[in-house]
Order: C-alpha cells, then structure tokens, then sequence
C-alpha cells in the first residue's frame, strides 16, 4: 500500500508534503477490457490521460497505467478470492475522498465494469456524495473470453442467444439461474466459476445434459491462454488434470463444438476431449 494511500487512511487526506489543487471532483469508471492491453478503447486511454487518481484492479493489466500522467497517484484496489486490499465500502469511500482532494478518479476495472464488476454501484456511490461520475465501456470476458478461444456465443443451427451468468450467489452457493438455464439451447457463459465447475457440471447433468460440450478459457486474450474442452462428463476432471487456475471463463453449449481449431487472436493451448 502506497504512502499516498496510508495518508488517506490515517486521516490525513493529503500526502506528505502535498498540498490539494482546487478541482472539480469527478470520477471515471473505465473498463480496461480483458487480457491483452491492447483491447482497451481510446476513449479509456483519454480518461487516464485527464487522471490525478488511479485506483486499479486485480486483472488489470499495469501497462496500462502508463497512461495516466507522471504525477498522477496510481493505487491498487484489487479483490481477487483470497484477498482484498481493500473492502468495498472502502474502496468508495477512496473514491469520493481522492475526488474531493484532488480531482479526476479514474477507477481503472477489468472487462467491462457493469458486468459483474460493481462500476455501476461506485458511480451510484459518488453520486449520491456530490461527485459527478462518468462510465466508459470495455470489452468483456464475457463474449472476447469465449470468442479468444474461437467459440462464438451465437451461431445459426446452434444457439439463438446466451446468458451470462456468475457462478455463485452473496452467500458463495452456487447460483440457481444457472440449473434453469441448463434447461435451455442457450449458450451459457458462466464467469468466476473454475471453483464450482463440477456443481456447474452437476446441474447440466441434472437437466440430462450429461453429454453438453464445455470449454474452460484461462487468461483469454493473453499468450498464457489455455483451452481445455469436453463434455459435462468430464470437464472437472480435466480442468483439475490440466492445472487450471482463475482468472477463466466458461462457456456451455452446442457452440463449442464448432470451436475454431486455430483462433487468430493469441496463441493457444488446446486439451480437447
């Protein structure tokens, strides 16, 4: 944790030696996208540009933090499963603090931050605390993760929509949606799941979808990307055989059969069934 950051905390809301510069407060919630730093937007790469503040996330790739201006204060917020710098009321009330001290808040968030990522709650937050606030969009885990593998999320003859869903619910069981979905000829996309992909299995298998192909996508978009495909059968066992870890999207359906053999975005390591 920064000196910048400890200040704040300690209660003393400038850092050493600093004073605060009359600006307007404002926050901006960017979606950095997912994986490969070259899928942020140029309208993401302006708001950094125009930062005094970055508070940054987990899976946020930190080349991108070159972005922001020399003097700008770029501080880790990151949440990921066995750690949390920082709790989320404390990361808002970051937020609205950095803003009315120094400024711009750019909130730097992997994917896009309306997905599963609590960008709209901490625009939410700001506002209601007298801090204007401003949404960019990013490329989500959601379809690039999948299409980074060569699957799409629709296809004529295979699949007329899809649902993105998250593996769990508050109390960390897994979410119901994702049995009533398995009742579908949907695509299902299933995000921060690696850890209950044999109960996500287990329902499919309950929906008598023993046989449904899946895929497992690690770090999507990155050159440590990994593929590991097979059927409700057997996928936990494979994804336990083959070692793989979070961040990792999931992705059920008819589609995964049409899997491109080479995707054209990274290299990849295929484990097929």
């Amino acid at each position: 944790m920064s000196n910048f950051t400890n200040s704040y905390h300690s209660g003393k809301q400038t850092p050493p030696g600093q004073a605060p510069v009359a600006k307007t407060p404002r926050l901006t919630v960017v979606g950095a996208g997912i994986g490969d730093p070259e899928l942020i937007t140029l309208k993401a790469i302006k708001a950094l540009g125009q930062a005094d503040v970055v508070l940054y996330d987990a899976l946020v790739s930190e080349e991108l933090l070159d972005y922001a201006p020399s003097g700008a204060a770029r501080i880790y917020v990151g949440k990921r499963r066995q750690h949390k710098a920082f709790t989320q009321d404390e990361i808002n009330e970051l937020i609205v603090g950095y803003a009315k001290d120094y400024g711009h808040v750019v909130r730097l968030k992997g994917g896009d931050p309306f997905v599963f990522g609590r960008g709209f709650e901490e625009m939410q937050y700001a506002q209601n605390h007298g801090v204007a606030a401003e949404y960019v969009p990013g490329i989500s885990s959601a379809i690039a993760g999948v299409g980074a593998a060569g699957i799409p999320v629709t296809l004529r003859g295979a699949s007329r929509s899809f649902w993105v869903l998250t593996a769990t619910t508050d109390t960390g069981a897994l979410n119901p949606e994702i049995s009533t979905a398995a009742q579908t000829d949907a695509t299902l996309v299933i995000l921060m799941g690696l850890a209950k992909i044999a109960d996500i299995a287990a329902a499919f298998a309950a929906a008598g979808k023993n046989e449904w192909p899946i895929a497992v996508i690690q770090n999507a978009t990155l050159p440590t990307q990994k593929v590991i495909t097979g059927t409700m059968a057997d996928i936990a066992v494979k994804v336990s055989e083959a070692g793989a870890g979070s961040p990792a999207v999931i992705v059920a359906g008819e589609v995964v059969r049409s899997m491109l053999s080479q995707p054209s975005t990274c290299s990849t390591t295929q484990l097929s069934a």
